[in-house]
């Protein structure tokens, strides 16, 4: 029998150590090591022995029928994953806490109940009579869906090996999942990827589809080892302000479709509702006539968007003036205030900048550079920007204003909901623009800004 030995585990990223340290070397967090026990390694000089694996062709044989996708009938969730859930695919979703995770599955497994599929719900964290009243609340209590409370991952994984079978499953969630073979607590990083591999290994043995419900760190990345991510077939993150009633499901990660697909749900008494037109809801509350505010044209996986970004400028009394962004990368408002400045002449230095995302809504493309500078500019000069235009181009280091991708979509969402006017780069190839929509070719800031009426 091998001797086990004691080693110290990174909470955070795996890194594995001889010895307690108080910083982590892998990722450098501070108290995240924890002390497990494992076995000795083998024997030197002993050799494993292992079997031939046994290769197939890479064409479909005929006698196999077609693999299929599970529709939930929830449309915005099966656009993120792909058209529907893949029969023996895992399924990673992360999120805020009180976001709506548990909510969005428990409301998935209803639908797939109701659809004539086996479903089952294991609650690691809860009651199943807290389950039972959440369900009631969602008047979801008709629905034929199966309920357990169990932390123990082996006994998950015979039941969904069982004879019973089951088609769709929800672990919530897999921090709190364990094994008995390991003499490690539920959350580490041992015991997260043991038990996420043997339910996995499970699920795709059987034919079941599991959804893992996911912690997030204060980082909002999701807790547990990186390898968590890479086991799984998708994964997706559930966003969203609680200041408000949206909530974005934004895909990472797909190997049954594509990624960076969002789907918009509104929370509502009645759980969460789907958001069909997103750009409708996100300018819903949006006024004429504002200096500082522009309108975006985006574009989130394969669907065009349009969000209102908000810009002030004010004078500062501070030695360091402030820059606070909300759904904005900080560091690209910080370069491209540098080139509105230095390129233009723009007065940014010595002024506090405040710039929001109206909505909540998080971008990440640079195409909203031309949208932000157009803010900046129109706070500083105090005069609104024309109605009803949309801009959408990525600056450069030199000024310079840049194509991006799928512009043609982008002018139609805009043409769709009564815009009649737009912004852009020159684009290499010429394209017709939608019938009754204005395109100005902007070739770089100092353009931009004598179209806006310059800086007087």
């Amino acid at each position: 029998m091998a001797k086990s030995t004691t080693r110290y585990v990174c909470s955070a990223c795996g890194t594995t150590s001889p010895k307690w340290a108080g910083k982590c070397d892998g990722c450098g967090d501070w108290n995240t090591m924890s002390e497990e026990a494992s076995p000795a390694l083998s024997a030197p000089g002993k050799k494993a022995v292992g079997r031939r694996v046994k290769l197939e062709s890479l064409q479909v044989p005929d006698d196999q029928p077609p693999l299929t996708r599970h529709r939930s009938k929830i449309d915005e969730l099966d656009r993120v994953i792909g058209g529907g859930v893949v029969p023996g695919s895992a399924i990673l979703i992360g999120g805020d806490p009180g976001i709506g995770k548990s909510t969005l599955l428990l409301q998935l497994l209803c639908k797939f109940a109701q659809n004539g599929l086996k479903t089952a719900y294991f609650s690691g964290e809860e009651s199943a009579e807290q389950v039972r009243m959440r369900a009631q609340r969602l008047q979801l209590s008709n629905a034929p869906l199966q309920l357990a409370t169990a932390t123990n991952a082996a006994d998950i994984a015979a039941s969904l090996s069982g004879s019973d079978g089951f088609d769709v499953v929800v672990i919530d969630s897999i921090q709190t999942m364990y094994l008995p073979i390991l003499d490690s607590a539920p959350g580490t990083v041992s015991q997260v990827r043991a038990a996420a591999q043997e339910l996995t290994h499970a699920a795709k043995s059987c034919g079941a589809a599991v959804f893992f419900v996911g912690h997030v760190t204060k980082e909002g990345a999701i807790a547990g080892p990186r390898v968590l991510e890479h086991m799984v077939d998708c994964v997706l993150y559930f966003e969203g302000d609680r200041s408000h009633h949206f909530r974005i499901l934004r895909g990472v990660k797909n190997r049954f479709g594509p990624t960076d697909e969002i789907g918009v749900f509104e929370m509502t008494e009645l759980g969460l509702a789907e958001v069909a037109n997103p750009s409708e809801l996100f300018l819903a509350d949006r006024r004429e006539n504002v200096a500082g505010a522009a309108v975006f044209a985006g574009l989130e996986g394969s669907r065009p968007v349009l969000v209102e970004i908000e810009a002030l400028v004010a004078p500062s009394s501070l030695a360091s003036p402030r820059r606070n962004v909300v759904g904005w990368d900080s560091s690209r408002l910080a370069m491209l205030t540098a080139v509105l400045e230095a390129r233009c002449g723009v007065p940014l230095s010595g002024r506090d900048i405040f710039l929001n995302v109206a909505g909540g809504m998080k971008i990440n493309e640079p195409a909203a550079d031309m949208a932000v500078a157009a803010a900046l500019i129109s706070s500083v000069t105090g005069v609104p920007l024309p109605e009803r235009c949309v801009f959408f181009g990525e600056v450069a280091l030199s000024g310079e204003l840049r194509q991006v991708a799928q512009a043609e979509s982008r002018l139609k969402e805009a043409q769709k909901l009564g815009f009649d006017r737009a912004m852009m780069p020159k684009p290499r190839k010429k394209s017709a623009a939608p019938q009754g929509l204005n395109v100005q070719h902007i070739e770089n800031l100092a353009q931009l800004i004598e179209t806006l009426g310059g800086l007087e």
